[in-house]
């Protein structure tokens, strides 16, 4: 099962569209997550429209039309493994810790917020994923997104695609 995570995306705010790499890689997904911070719903229908299947949450700078349609915490069992998926987990330190104690029935929690790429794995075996922002570098030298494989309950092939700054 191939997955695509994706976060931060800020539309139109922070870029005008996503990617193209990043929107080829749409038809390759089995499913599609987005950690929150859509900020506009034609990027949510624009997903829907075009991933298999969408799993997404809201995040802080998303208003009520995207928090009528996403929930705050999302959760599914894909290949074997329970995945979550949140905006926020709070400050870098001590963040595996936190979301092992805050997500003890998880194998993968998917998160984003800070647009800094992040993959770790807290005591317990949690694994922790943020893809960054396919269209908001901030501070990072990229933009940037991710893909796995999740195969008979593991996660494989975790890649971290950089997009060249504009």
């Amino acid at each position: 099962m191939r997955l695509l995570l994706m976060s931060d995306t800020h539309l139109p705010k922070r870029a005008k569209q996503l990617p193209g790499e990043l929107l080829a890689e749409l038809p390759r997904a089995d499913v599609v997550f987005h950690a929150g911070d859509w900020v506009d719903t034609a990027t949510l229908d624009l997903l829907e429209d075009r991933s298999r299947r969408l799993i997404g949450v809201y995040g802080n700078n998303d208003g009520p039309e995207l928090r009528a349609r996403l929930p705050e915490v999302a959760y599914a069992e894909l290949a074997g493994l329970r995945f979550g998926v949140v905006h926020e987990t709070g400050p870098a330190q001590g963040r595996e810790a936190r979301c092992a104690a805050r997500f003890p029935d998880l194998d993968v929690l998917v998160f984003g917020h800070s647009h800094i790429p992040w993959d770790s794995t807290a005591p317990g075996g949690l694994r922790l994923l943020n893809p960054g922002s396919p269209t908001d570098r901030r501070r990072e030298p990229y933009r940037t997104y991710l893909t796995a494989e999740a195969h008979d309950g593991a996660l494989t092939e975790v890649t971290l695609h950089r997009l060249p700054p504009r």
